[in-house]
């Protein structure tokens, strides 16, 4: 009689431990190349060049045929420009994985100025970008490869990017 409560608790406890399993499985392509995203966005808001520069392939380019150094160049403009970066990583799509390729689009509001603090908090007007990149898998890490992006009114936000900037800023 005695065991009848053992099973009765292996019965619930196998489910738990199968979907523990689950969960703390490897992580899948997509998971990765958000991480990826999530990771660019952070070195960004804290003007880590070097960090940032290690995100990208050693072919990389843009869509305006600038190289990783010309493109480190740049980015040290920005940073040297603006005060304050913050990058609200709204939604990335993954359009297409072929490894080790991967083409993706992201958008991103972005905000700059003194007050880093608060825009996170309080409502600010934000600069809305779509990021359209390629990926290239290379000693098991993702790279950046290519990327191109452009200034986007929030009428074309993927409608999930938009959902997430008005949970962030309810006043939008």
């Amino acid at each position: 009689m005695p065991k009848a409560p053992l099973t009765k608790i292996a019965i619930l406890l196998i489910p738990m431990y199968v979907i523990f399993l689950t969960a703390c499985g490897p992580k899948t392509e997509e998971d990765q190349i958000r991480e990826l995203m999530d990771e660019a966005g952070q070195h960004i808001e804290k003007k880590d060049l070097s960090s940032l520069m290690d995100l990208l392939s050693d072919d990389y380019s843009d869509f305006r045929e600038r190289d990783k150094n010309q493109t480190q160049d740049m980015v040290q403009t920005y940073f040297d420009q603006f005060r304050g970066i913050v990058v609200h990583l709204l939604s990335t799509r993954i359009d297409d994985i072929d490894l080790p390729e991967a083409a993706i689009q992201t958008d991103a509001a972005l905000s700059s100025g003194a007050a880093k603090a608060l825009r996170k908090l309080v409502p600010v007007s934000t600069d809305n970008y779509r990021f359209k990149i390629k990926l290239i898998k290379k000693q098991n890490q993702w790279l950046i490869s290519y990327a191109e992006w452009k200034h986007i009114g929030i009428e074309e936000l993927f409608p999930e990017s938009l959902s997430i900037l008005k949970k962030l800023f309810p006043d939008k």
